[in-house]
């Protein structure tokens, strides 16, 4: 019980850190493009609700306060519209501002994420990161993997014709031209350091409506190298421990079915959630057969199967399939824009694509998802959960800047229309506006929740 609430909290603490910085740089962003403009700020809150915290800083004497519920934010400027103003101060007022300096302090809020995101790539591309090379495993049988005739230990050199460095490069360049392609053609070295050419039939991607891992469904899987199946680690109150399981056993058999290296333990363990399973170990020079259950865990939309064990002395083979990935300051910030800009690209297609169809609603990911995410990335270390701040600032952004009254996006919706017209909107159409679009956000938000709901627990 100790343990599942400290990772709870855990879990908790990684979701909220993200949720606080990610809040607070979209509405700093609003907030500095006031200040630029000349609008006076009243308030500056993380979170809705009554304050729980709240102080008056500054000239203008703007209110800083933490709100009771913290998912969001906002920053409120001084507007006619919502109340009197002395004359003095009308000047300042949001509404009195020309057109494009309102649409200017709107899109400040999104492009500040963009902005963050762009800046957490820079640093990690400068510092370097240690990545998987793409080598790819065995293909699983009656796949596309299997029927483009990959094999085991070959290496992704390019897919499309693009380079590639690390695992998820050419994950994501698959899943790039999986939106939009049928076949995908992947330069590949195979162990014989012959060079070939495999074309694979990426279609069941978008056939399956994006659900879970794609390029396990496609048959593709990160290489392992062959290692003895004996324990390294057993973790504390996992299934492993409470089996009676001991880090220096060695795996011989599962199930009567012998066990040659330890790939084979993990794909057994992990396609047996739920699932008891008799496991014949040595353990000096004594065999044993000690029963254990998978603890049944969700693995991106997936059930599989863990124990909380891990194998001994993979450090040297694990190094062996890594990669160092660093660049200049100058070519970071170059590939940290492009990272930026392809992932923004991306999470637009996909919203277009569940508009139309072609990609299910249940992808939506709610707040219990995230958070699962945020803890997941900090456990991997901080290189994982900065890439996971990048990436949700990124998404934060694009939902930000949909033409969606309520949002961002809204509004510059309604400017525009004003430049058009020549005239400000209606504040009836507004209001009608108003309540689509909060209609839309709540939709949105129950699909999210849904989902969640159903992923914790159907798996």
């Amino acid at each position: 019980m100790g343990a599942t609430m400290s990772g709870f909290l855990y879990y908790l603490v990684a979701f909220a850190l993200a949720l606080g910085i990610l809040v607070v740089v979209h509405e700093f962003g609003h907030y500095l493009a006031a200040c630029w403009a000349g609008v006076k700020v009243l308030r500056f809150s993380v979170g809705f609700g009554r304050p729980l915290w709240a102080k008056r800083l500054g000239p203008d004497g703007t209110e800083w306060a933490i709100g009771a519920f913290p998912l969001g934010g906002y920053v409120k400027m001084l507007d006619e519209r919502e109340g009197e103003v002395p004359a003095e101060d009308a000047h300042r007022s949001f509404n009195r501002q020309p057109v494009l300096r309102r649409m200017a302090i709107v899109a400040a809020g999104p492009l500040a994420n963009f902005l963050l995101a762009v800046l957490l790539y820079w640093a990690l591309f400068w510092h370097g990161t240690d990545e998987f090379k793409p080598v790819l495993g065995t293909p699983t049988a009656a796949s596309p993997a299997a029927a483009a005739g990959f094999e085991n230990g070959e290496m992704v050199l390019k897919v499309a014709g693009e380079a590639v460095q690390t695992w998820q490069e050419m994950r994501w360049v698959l899943l790039q031209r999986a939106a939009d392609e049928d076949e995908v053609a992947l330069e590949v070295l195979n162990p014989r350091h012959e060079i070939a050419i495999r074309r694979l039939d990426v279609s069941s991607v978008r056939q399956s409506g994006w659900q879970g891992d794609a390029l396990d469904r496609l048959g593709l899987g990160l290489f392992r190298p062959r290692l003895r199946p004996v324990l390294g680690r057993v973790n504390a109150n996992s299934a492993a421990a409470l089996a009676g399981l001991r880090a220096g056993d060695e795996i011989v058999a599962i199930d009567d079915q012998a066990i040659d290296h330890w790939a084979e333990v993990v794909a057994t363990i992990r396609k047996s959630p739920g699932k008891a399973l008799v496991l014949d170990v040595v353990r000096a020079s004594e065999r044993l057969s000690i029963e254990v259950t998978p603890l049944a865990v969700d693995e991106q939309g997936r059930e599989i199967g863990r124990i909380g064990a891990a194998v001994s002395d993979s450090g040297q083979a694990r190094a062996e399939m890594m990669i160092r990935v660093s660049y200049g300051p100058v070519s970071a910030l170059g590939k940290a824009v492009a990272e930026t800009w392809d992932k923004s690209a991306f999470t637009l297609l996909m919203i277009g694509k569940m508009i139309t169809g072609e990609v299910s609603w249940r992808n939506i990911s709610g707040p219990v998802t995230i958070a699962d995410y945020a803890g997941q990335s900090a456990r991997l270390g901080i290189n994982y959960y900065l890439k996971f701040l990048a990436l949700v600032s990124i998404s934060l952004g694009v939902l930000n800047l949909l033409p969606i009254p309520i949002l961002d996006g809204g509004h510059l919706l309604y400017y525009l229309v004003e430049i058009i017209k020549r005239g400000p909107v209606s504040e009836k159409t507004m209001e009608i506006g108003q309540q689509i679009g909060l209609a839309l956000l709540l939709m949105l938000m129950a699909f999210a929740f849904y989902n969640d709901i159903n992923r914790l627990f159907s798996g």
